[in-house]
């Protein structure tokens, strides 16, 4: 089953890769190098922004 579900996911980078343009190399370091970090970063930024206004 996870070898299935891994193969799944290679198949959607793929997918993404063919789709955009920009390869399947190219689509994992942007979504996991870039999109993933970036958003982890937004939402901490946003929960210290609302926790801020919250204790005034």
């Amino acid at each position: 089953m996870i070898n299935e579900f891994f193969w799944w996911c290679v198949w959607v980078l793929e997918v993404i890769g063919d789709v955009t343009g920009m390869g399947y190399n190219l689509a994992n370091i942007v979504i996991f190098v870039i999109l993933q970090p970036g958003l982890i970063l937004l939402f901490f930024i946003l929960w210290r922004v609302e926790k801020k206004k919250n204790n005034k």
